[in-house]
């Protein structure tokens, strides 16, 4: 891309809990490859309030038009920060998309039958932790091992205040949305997406991949957000 010229759009992207900023990294080698510019957004995960006060802060700093993009707990972000004027469409990844007055807590309380029950560890000071040694197969079941095993040596505490905090009046209801249902996800059940996605009206793409999809498959998420854009270009034009 030439300097000077406009990008092909501006995503900011969300990471969720027991995670930081740094996954996004192939997603934004292939945004950046594409010609968009990408702002990724280091949430604290101490609570949801100062998690969308972050990304607020990010999208404030764009010169255009934002593409909002959530993975896991990040859609729960979004669906609040959504709502600043500068966003124009929401990108769910695998992501708890929720309604008014519902939080992370509320999604989580009754897991379909035969569902996938996450190994989080009880909670120590107010944070919460995946259990190490079953990191790799609940989280990011087809990240390598090498991979996975820094992921969960690395783990971000995740305030549980967090998982607590409640949706105002969600996004979705006045913005666009895009879902990518993983559907080997072992943290968020995919039937649980479906029916986030559906009830959001989002349009839907469905990839076989973990949890950490954002990370294992980097081009199949630049995609959707790249359809995103365009698509909401061609609305604005």
């Amino acid at each position: 891309m030439e300097a000077g010229s406009a990008s092909a759009g501006t995503a900011v992207l969300v990471h969720g809990g027991f995670v930081d900023g740094s996954g996004w990294e192939g997603v934004y080698d292939h945004l950046k490859d594409d010609g968009y510019t990408v702002a990724i957004v280091q949430n604290p995960t101490l609570s949801l309030e100062g998690d969308v006060a972050a990304t607020n802060r990010v999208i404030d700093a764009q010169n255009e038009p934002v593409i909002l993009v959530g993975h896991s707990y990040g859609g729960a972000v979004i669906t609040e920060a959504g709502r600043n004027p500068n966003v124009v469409a929401l990108v769910y990844i695998a992501a708890f998309a929720p309604d008014e007055g519902e939080s992370v807590n509320t999604l989580i309380a009754n897991p379909p039958p035969g569902a996938s029950v996450p190994p989080i560890l009880p909670a120590q000071d107010g944070f919460l932790f995946l259990d190490r040694e079953k990191f790799h197969h609940s989280f990011a079941g087809d990240v390598s091992d090498a991979q996975a095993a820094f992921m969960a040596d690395s783990q971000v505490p995740w305030g549980v205040d967090a998982l607590a905090g409640t949706i105002g009046e969600p996004a979705w209801r006045s913005k666009p949305s895009w879902y990518l249902v993983a559907t080997d996800d072992r943290m968020i059940p995919p039937p649980a997406q479906r029916e986030m996605s559906a009830r959001a009206g989002s349009t839907v793409v469905e990839v076989a991949g973990s949890h950490a999809i954002y990370v294992s498959q980097p081009a199949a998420v630049a995609e959707l957000i790249e359809q995103a854009a365009s698509e909401v270009s061609a609305i604005a034009h």
